[in-house]
């Protein structure tokens, strides 16, 4: 039988990592809310992608999403306990965008009354989707190595400021209506044939202008990320979209000719943040490598 591992890794259903990846890195995950009428669902739980993204745009309304609360993940950090983990890393969302953080620092308050002896860092990535879930991968690798806690912390400080979110869409009209446009809200009225181009710097959700058809707007995506690199800077890309795999091979294609990707994977965004995307959302998450 395996031993414990010493440093848990927890984070959210909205962090999207692919179940092997999330399996193979014993990255604990704690799901979202989604409110649909009358209906309470968990995010990747009681609702899957395929589902969820046939369904939404039928929808007259949109759902609502919350936040675990601090018992979602006491309970989790307990379960840890239990199993022998004697630290926790939590890994979240920004705070400028859910209620996630908060919940996550209220439960380890609640558990090291009890456990006064016991760490549990809750860290604020002021990011969204794979950038909180590259985060959580490194993180993760870096404890089953072997990592004590603070190598580990020294890794996640090292990767947060570099992370960074690239999407387009069909349409900001989800996220309007979610009443999460932040600093891009003069691009909901763009015409068809524009696609916004839309990332978060700290911790909220804004503009990079427009592009001209989706070819162009990956390339501007990929000007963007050779911009944030030095010459000949390798790269870890994590490509995501809601219901657009076709498209979001035509990105992968475009990155790889133009960059040293060391890993690339493609992932699915969550139900929870179909909810505030839509259906055709594809872009990126991406960090450059330090030497």
């Amino acid at each position: 039988m395996d031993e414990p591992q010493k440093t848990a890794i927890v984070t959210d259903s909205t962090a999207c990592i692919p179940d092997e990846l999330q399996e193979q890195l014993h990255i604990n995950t704690v799901a979202y809310y989604i409110h649909r009428g009358t209906e309470v669902l968990r995010d990747l739980v009681s609702v899957q992608r395929e589902e969820f993204l046939r369904w939404l745009p039928t929808a007259e309304k949109l759902p609502q999403t919350a936040s675990p609360g601090p018992g979602d993940y006491l309970s989790t950090y307990e379960r840890l306990v239990e199993e022998g983990a004697q630290e926790i890393i939590s890994i979240h969302m920004t705070s400028k965008g859910s209620g996630a953080y908060q919940a996550a620092l209220a439960a380890a308050s609640m558990l090291n009354e009890r456990l006064p002896k016991l760490r549990v860092e809750v860290i604020d990535t002021l990011n969204v989707a794979f950038c909180q879930g590259w985060v959580a991968v490194e993180a993760a690798r870096e404890a089953m190595a072997g990592m004590n806690l603070e190598g580990v912390l020294r890794k996640i400080r090292a990767i947060l400021p570099k992370t960074r979110l690239l999407q387009t869409a069909d349409t900001l009209r989800y996220l309007y209506l979610g009443g999460r446009i932040g600093k891009a809200v003069h691009l909901v009225g763009s015409m068809l044939s524009l696609k916004p181009l839309i990332s978060m710097v700290d911790g909220e959700i804004t503009a990079l202008g427009v592009a001209r058809g989706l070819n162009k707007a990956y390339d501007k995506m990929v000007d963007i990320i050779i911009k944030a690199c030095e010459p000949n800077q390798k790269v870890k890309v994590a490509y995501l979209h809601a219901g657009a795999l076709e498209q979001i091979q035509l990105l992968k294609s475009k990155v790889e000719e133009r960059l040293e990707c060391v890993e690339s994977l493609i992932t699915e965004l969550s139900p929870a943040l179909m909810v505030h995307t839509g259906p055709g959302t594809s872009g990126l998450c991406f960090y450059p490598l330090s030497e």
